[in-house]
């Protein structure tokens, strides 16, 4: 794998003290307001153990209370240690909400098994890496709604803004939700938010994964860090600059700035609902 692209000179994304209070309170009345408009009774979130589910979960106990939040804990033997054992300690710990655990593995395997083309236990690469690792994502979008059906509850995701900007995410997997809480915060700014309204430094600050595959991290699968691809989205996808003018103000390549405004590009269909003919 080639070595991860790094801004020498990455954007300062982050919020001000008053910035991240008044973030705070939008995104919890944000969640509050969609709770009422649905007519809840419950809020159901996938927790993973990472920043973003972890940011997002502590916001929604702020805006419910936590006897309003139901957890679901989904490991499968690729991400059942450290991201496991901090997504319950977030649930049980942290926010004392009710969680259930629910290994996800039988599931898989049922998928491959009705498959004939597939061989259970097989070491997966290429496209079926990917598409084991999607997979997983939609089994667990399957078992929340399940959840939010049962309790008559809404489903909060958990997406940021650098994430959805890219395509990063799993269409009817990690993206199938009722809302997406941060979806407005760049991931520099998840982790200030989520250090602010009291997740651990550990938590807040440890590398990103997906768990979708074995040692599998965003960044790597990203091939930059979360500083450079914050920097590019901000410039150059969000912002008027230039992949000239965007490589030379954060010193990186120009091609660095062209895979992301590829990836941006690319991944247009995962951010629309699907589309339809045009009338007649």
């Amino acid at each position: 794998m080639p070595e991860t692209v790094r801004a020498t000179e990455p954007l300062d994304l982050t919020f001000s003290d008053d910035e991240l209070e008044q973030r705070r309170e939008h995104i919890a009345s944000f969640i509050s307001d969609t709770y009422e408009a649905a007519e809840a009774d419950t809020a159901v979130i996938a927790i993973s153990g990472g920043v973003d589910s972890s940011l997002t979960s502590h916001l929604a106990v702020e805006a419910l209370g936590r006897e309003n939040v139901y957890g679901l804990v989904m490991p499968s033997e690729v991400n059942r240690t450290d991201n496991m054992s901090d997504a319950e300690r977030v649930a049980g710990e942290l926010l004392g909400i009710e969680y259930d655990l629910i290994e996800i593995d039988p599931l898989v395997e049922a998928f491959c098994a009705a498959n004939p083309n597939v061989t259970i236990g097989e070491e997966f690469t290429g496209p079926e890496q990917v598409a084991v690792g999607n997979l997983r994502a939609r089994i667990r979008a399957v078992l929340n709604y399940f959840a939010a059906n049962r309790r008559g509850g809404v489903v909060l995701g958990t997406g940021n803004r650098t994430e959805a900007a890219v395509g990063y995410f799993t269409k009817y997997g990690d993206g199938a939700v009722d809302c997406h809480p941060i979806a407005n915060l760049y991931k520099q700014q998840v982790r200030q938010l989520a250090r602010h309204v009291g997740v651990p430094g550990d938590m807040a600050d440890k590398p990103s994964t997906a768990g979708l595959w074995e040692a599998q991290t965003d960044e790597g699968e990203l091939g930059m860090t979360y500083d450079t691809l914050d920097s590019i989205i901000a410039l150059h996808v969000d912002g008027p600059l230039s992949e000239s003018a965007t490589a030379r103000t954060i010193a990186v390549e120009e091609d660095a700035v062209e895979r992301v405004r590829r990836m941006y590009e690319t991944s247009a269909h995962k951010r629309q609902a699907p589309p339809g003919p045009g009338p007649l």
